[in-house]
């Protein structure tokens, strides 16, 4: 089932069109991944899916529910985190979760136990009495997280949710997406960090120019767009270049510090035959490694093709 769906919207700001006829399916318990470069249309496409702002055209639904319709009961069943935090400086990190919590009606007593428990996840338990406006930047985003998902909703909306984090709380952070999602909410994400999302994301797709120019795994985005792979190794003994043949699958061979890249069609054929060369020669491997299909080449291939 399609938890968010959102059919040929449509978004301009006087001349400027921001996002230009996108749809999107997003699955029920999936990790969606929305990459795009700076005024690539990410946070306007995740501003109407919320229903921040009212598209030109097109629909959206949250968990069946039309946007446009029914509002408020669309916005029950989800979470979001904005780009800009939203939590308030002058009120405790305790009293932004359970003022927060009665927004989606819940009761005092699960109020405060879903507080005590997000705080503590987030390592912030010992603060919830200071005001948020005493704390730094990372540990207010962490605050911005726990708002979102005090209600444990179904769909959970990130808008960039570790830029410019520290390592410590981007961990956090991140550790909390993928326990949301093993708990049961559908998460959409935006980001700049290719990395976080290839490791988080069963889904990804590209924005450019206000168009989705892309929508797969990462695993099959890197693979379709990866023209070069190469196994790089070091053996204990020097050796030479001459070493290496075309019969062993490689086409062609780089020194690179005391390792060897060997570029290859077949990284497979390459390994299994300097595992065999090796040992009819008694040499030993230090290291033996293959290269992975880059996410981000394929991102900047596919922006660059549709710039």
């Amino acid at each position: 089932m399609d938890i968010i769906q959102a059919t040929h919207l449509y978004k301009s700001f006087g001349p400027v069109t921001a996002v230009d006829d996108i749809s999107i399916a997003v699955k029920q318990g999936a990790i969606y991944g929305f990459l795009g470069p700076n005024g690539a249309g990410k946070t306007t496409t995740i501003r109407m899916l919320t229903g921040v702002l009212t598209p030109d055209a097109g629909s959206v639904m949250i968990n069946g529910t039309d946007m446009a319709r029914d509002p408020l009961s669309a916005k029950l069943m989800m979470g979001v985190i904005p780009e800009n935090g939203t939590v308030y400086g002058d009120l405790t990190a305790e009293t932004n979760l359970l003022w927060t919590g009665k927004f989606y009606g819940m009761d005092r007593t699960t109020r405060e136990r879903r507080s005590a428990e997000i705080l503590s996840q987030l390592g912030l338990y010992e603060r919830k009495d200071d005001l948020v406006r005493t704390y730094s930047k990372g540990m207010r985003q962490r605050i911005g997280v726990a708002c979102a998902i005090i209600h444990s909703p179904p769909v959970l909306f990130l808008d960039e949710p570790t830029a410019g984090l520290d390592v410590a709380s981007r961990r956090l952070v991140i550790r909390t997406i993928r326990e949301m999602n093993e708990w049961g909410s559908t998460i959409f994400l935006t980001t700049h960090n290719i990395e976080e999302a290839n490791a988080l994301c069963t889904t990804v797709s590209i924005i450019n120019r206000g168009r989705i120019i892309a929508t797969d795994s990462p695993e099959r985005l890197r693979r379709t767009y990866d023209l070069t792979h190469y196994v790089e190794v070091c053996f204990e003994q020097p050796v030479t270049a001459d070493l290496f043949s075309e019969d062993m699958g490689i086409s062609r061979v780089e020194s690179y510090g005391d390792k060897w890249r060997l570029y290859t069609s077949d990284p497979d054929q390459v390994v299994k035959a300097i595992a065999r060369k090796a040992e009819h020669d008694h040499l030993t491997i230090l290291s033996l490694a293959t290269s992975l299909p880059s996410l981000e080449e394929a991102f900047v291939r596919l922006t660059e093709d549709n710039g």
